[in-house]
């Protein structure tokens, strides 16, 4: 029952998310330190990917992201702050 309401989720608990999450920043510092340290013609390394989590939809691509709202315009600014 609990499968069919919460999917994969159900099957995990605090300590796995805890576990996935200690592997997701030993990867992140993993990536820093080889970052920082190699040459400085070399190319860049890529970002780790996270291990996935149940629910946690798959990360959007950058390219598909959703654009922002323009921001208030000279005019609202002006008068907001005058």
């Amino acid at each position: 029952m609990a499968r069919e309401l919460h999917g994969e989720a159900a099957e995990w608990s605090v300590s796995d998310y805890l576990l996935a999450t200690a592997v997701d920043q030993l990867a992140e510092a993993n990536w820093m330190f080889a970052t920082v340290n190699q040459d400085e013609d070399a190319e860049a390394l890529e970002y780790p990917v996270p291990v996935s989590r149940p629910g946690a939809e798959p990360a959007a691509d950058e390219s598909a992201a959703k654009p922002q709202p323009a921001g208030p315009g000279p005019a609202q600014l002006a008068s907001f702050f005058g």
